[in-house]
């Protein structure tokens, strides 16, 4: 069409119109304003620079269930990245929101934009098929709320293959897991410093693992002490008698501040702090062989305890403890069946043959603190300034040692055995005046001659039936100690002297090196008898796995 054509066809329209195009002019008119009005509409709604917005986070289709697909995917992988410590993102931005309302509200749009978005659509998949491989780190943070296009929609992340939130008892036990590992580890590994002591030589049966274990049990170890029950049968023994652990580990326990907390979700295990040398005081009638009296006092308190808390009953008692060092400790725990099948019982009478289980239960050291202290108790010359060979003065109770004072009592010169030391005789001076020191059990297989003996440098002669000695699961006592059989009491000094001088030295060496592990202090100092005794209780602890749906495990 030539110039001036069009200018003629443009002029009519503005020109008084003559009957013949007059019609056909407001036509025209009313085609062309609405084009015009769209057009401004479009170009006013539509930002600038939103064209990437649109191919690269909408779908092809119209629909708002689509849109809210889309958005949920893409708060799936922020959420993954928030998890892992990625960068933070946000969702769709209000400018992406506006450009999609105007596109959904849209009667067209073009074929390139329709193809750019199917393309982008198949990336959105491959980018959620992705994101749903994710491993969590952090496993408290599984389900993740979000707010959004999508209202109360709630994400799952697995986290290899979806393993369940964990609870305070699985971290309790994760951590346990790990101190497992580490003491496998060091069985083969390198001796750890420390700064107090390291534990080396043949008395433990694997000092590396002692050690990493004490270790370890110093920096993650919880104890919940029950605060239910009043003095003096709970909460209270005695300090000053042959009684002695049973008093100062509850008092030691009681004031604890390492070891002991105060939230028993927390804790590993749970102790029962009743006194059984304060029950037969206070509870048990005198003489009267009648012992139920005592076992009513341990159900009651048992029963009190697991109505209030729910950790006896999701374990049976497995991961709770007692400790008594009276003759009638085994006795009181049979009060419950649990407690005697399943708990931890720490017991100076360490009889096998009274159900004492080495796996289980924990043999602890008889220690008789008539002061409360050991002022005077340690000491003793080197192994060159003791003259006698072997000294025993004691009472004649139980089996054994009626044997003794019948074949050796005052029968030999160096092996002096007594009922009754004689008058003006003192009793350490003369253990620190012997290479060996026999400690022969009584009634019960315990004696505090073992520690005794430790106590004065006088390597300890054995003779018992049935007895697991103290800590035997870290100590060798064979290392440092001589074990005879009641059979064997005739042949006592044969089997002593052919003990050579040079094997005496290293037994005495030992002696005074194991004996820390035997000292009583106050407050308590690492590697001493209090931290023996946790320790012992640790090991057995390890040796359970417990889960909040009451499934017990025993390694």
């Amino acid at each position: 069409m030539g110039g001036d054509g069009f200018k003629n066809r443009f002029a009519c329209c503005f020109s008084a119109p003559t009957a013949s195009s007059s019609s056909s002019s407001i036509k025209l008119l009313l085609l062309t304003v609405p084009l015009i009005l769209v057009s401004f509409l479009v170009f006013a709604l539509v930002p600038r620079n939103s064209t990437s917005l649109f191919t690269s986070t909408l779908p092809s289709a119209n629909t708002s269930e689509n849109f809210g697909a889309l958005t949920l995917s893409g708060f799936q992988s922020t959420a993954a990245d928030i998890v892992h410590g990625g960068s933070e993102k946000s969702g769709l931005s209000d400018e992406a929101a506006a450009a999609a309302a105007a596109l959904n509200g849209s009667a067209s749009k073009s074929l390139d934009v329709e193809a750019e978005v199917a393309k982008n659509l198949k990336l959105q998949e491959k980018t959620k098929e992705e994101s749903s491989n994710i491993t969590i780190n952090d496993p408290d943070s599984l389900n993740i709320s979000i707010a959004g296009p999508v209202p109360n929609a709630t994400i799952s992340l697995p986290s290899k293959q979806s393993q369940p939130v964990r609870t305070k008892l699985d971290k309790l036990e994760a951590g346990l897991q790990r101190a497992r590992a580490c003491i496998k580890e060091a069985k083969n590994g390198s001796q750890l410093p420390d700064p107090d002591y390291v534990p080396i030589g043949p008395m433990y049966w694997n000092a590396k693992a002692f050690h990493r274990s004490y270790l370890e049990m110093e920096k993650q170890f919880k104890v919940f002490v029950y605060k239910e029950g009043e003095p003096p049968v709970f909460h209270d023994g005695p300090c000053k008698s042959i009684y002695s652990m049973e008093g100062s580990f509850m008092y030691m326990m009681d004031v604890d501040t390492k070891f002991q907390t105060n939230d028993p979700q927390k804790a590993h295990v749970f102790y029962l702090p009743f006194s059984v040398a304060k029950m037969v005081q206070f509870v048990y009638l005198r003489d009267s062989r009648d012992f139920s009296p005592i076992r009513r006092t341990v159900v009651d308190y048992v029963n009190v305890v697991s109505q209030k808390y729910p950790y006896w009953n999701r374990s049976l008692g497995a991961d709770h403890f007692m400790l008594a060092c009276h003759d009638w400790g085994p006795e009181a725990s049979f009060s419950i069946p649990y407690l005697q099948k399943n708990s931890i019982r720490a017991l100076c009478n360490a009889n096998t043959s009274e159900k004492f289980n080495p796996v289980k239960d924990v043999s602890i050291p008889e220690i008789n603190l008539q002061t409360g202290k050991l002022s005077g108790l340690i000491g003793g010359p080197s192994a060159s300034r003791r003259p006698i060979l072997a000294f025993f003065a004691g009472g004649v109770h139980g089996p054994i040692r009626p044997i003794l004072l019948e074949h050796w009592e005052g029968k030999d010169e160096d092996i002096k055995v007594h009922k009754y030391l004689p008058k003006g005789v003192n009793y350490y001076e003369m253990m620190r005046s012997s290479k060996y020191c026999i400690c022969p059990s009584g009634y019960e297989v315990a004696s505090p001659r073992i520690v005794e003996a430790l106590y004065n440098g006088c390597v300890p002669v054995l003779i018992s039936k049935s007895y697991v000695p103290p800590f035997s699961d870290m100590l060798r006592w064979k290392a440092f100690s001589v074990v005879v059989s009641v059979d064997d009491i005739p042949r006592l000094k044969e089997i002593l002297t052919k003990i050579s001088l040079r094997q005496y030295i290293r037994l005495q060496r030992r002696v005074l090196q194991v004996r820390r592990h035997f000292e009583f202090h106050s407050p308590p100092k690492r590697f001493d008898v209090f931290h023996m005794i946790l320790h012992s209780i640790w090991l057995r602890r390890l040796n359970v796995r417990i889960s909040d749906d009451r499934t017990v495990m025993f390694n």
